[in-house]
């Protein structure tokens, strides 16, 4: 009787589980330490804003270069309980989750990751964990972007660090 319960209970967890990508997305990033609660999100059609002005998804935002310019350097270790650590670290610009969906500002924004091509979040902070990745080549790609989401670069050259992580 008690397998029967188990079995009906497996069951029923199954069928209730996501068929299209975006949920199933949005189900695993809840499951990869609540990134979406601590100014995180998961998911990449950021159809939650309410209202605050143009969005540029997939456009880019080219800014002069120059000692002022905007850098990148992103850095992927191990995390020794499981997945990976991100360090995304910039110069001449700051994180600022309280102006997302808004205009453009110099110097502020917050980043996109991406693995294998697919967005997996929108970062507010330099660091940022990414669960368990598929064994074998894994492309982990952080953007800069602006307050409106349009990808920030320096002249032509975009503000992204593409890294290979290699899963055994």
């Amino acid at each position: 009787m008690l397998m029967r319960h188990l079995v009906l209970g497996l069951l029923v967890t199954l069928l209730a589980l996501p068929a299209d990508k975006a949920a199933a997305r949005q189900l695993a990033g809840s499951q990869t330490g609540g990134q979406a609660q601590h100014g995180h999100e998961t998911g990449g059609d950021d159809k939650s804003a309410q209202g605050h002005g143009a969005h540029h998804h997939g456009e880019q935002l080219s800014l002069p270069g120059g000692p002022g310019a905007p850098s990148l350097a992103v850095e992927i270790t191990a995390d020794s309980l499981g997945g990976w650590n991100v360090h995304i670290r910039t110069s001449n610009f700051r994180f600022a989750p309280q102006n997302v969906n808004g205009p453009h500002k110099d110097g502020e924004g917050h980043a996109h990751i991406y693995v294998n091509g697919e967005k997996i979040a929108r970062v507010y902070g330099p660091w940022f964990h990414i669960g368990a990745l598929p064994r074998g080549m894994n492309a982990v790609t952080v953007t800069l972007n602006a307050n409106d989401h349009r990808a920030l670069a320096v002249g032509d050259a975009p503000l992204a660090v593409t890294q290979d992580v290699h899963v055994h």
